[in-house]
């Protein structure tokens, strides 16, 4: 487990591995069409812009790793989860190493969506 700055950052193979040997709280932060193209099963969606308002969804006392395309925006995500005292990871390298180390996609044709730059997106 390599760390960067604050931020717990997990290889895609040890995220794996927690989110199912330890029953994490996975959050995909992208927005609804990335998560719509493909995603990590049992994932919740609670898009980045929309985290400060939400995060009362998610219960403090499970830890949670946060991933979005690149790792960028759930990086991000996690430093702000752990400087409140939560125990937040993210991927690194986002679903897009998750998907290159041949880790699975939900649902099973599922893809990694390219991020728009549209505003809001």
């Amino acid at each position: 487990m390599a760390e960067t700055g604050t931020t717990n950052e997990l290889a895609p193979a040890d995220a794996a591995q927690r989110i199912e040997q330890d029953g994490v709280d996975v959050v995909d932060v992208r927005n609804d069409e990335e998560y719509g193209a493909g995603r990590i099963a049992g994932a919740r969606h609670i898009p980045f812009e929309e985290l400060r308002e939400r995060a009362a969804e998610l219960d403090r006392e499970h830890a949670v790793v946060f991933y979005c395309r690149s790792g960028n925006r759930s990086a991000a995500a996690a430093d702000a989860f752990r400087a409140s005292g939560w125990d937040a990871s993210s991927i690194s390298g986002g679903l897009v190493a998750w998907a290159e180390t041949g880790l699975p996609l939900e649902p099973q044709d599922g893809e990694v969506a390219e991020r728009s730059s549209l505003p809001g997106h």
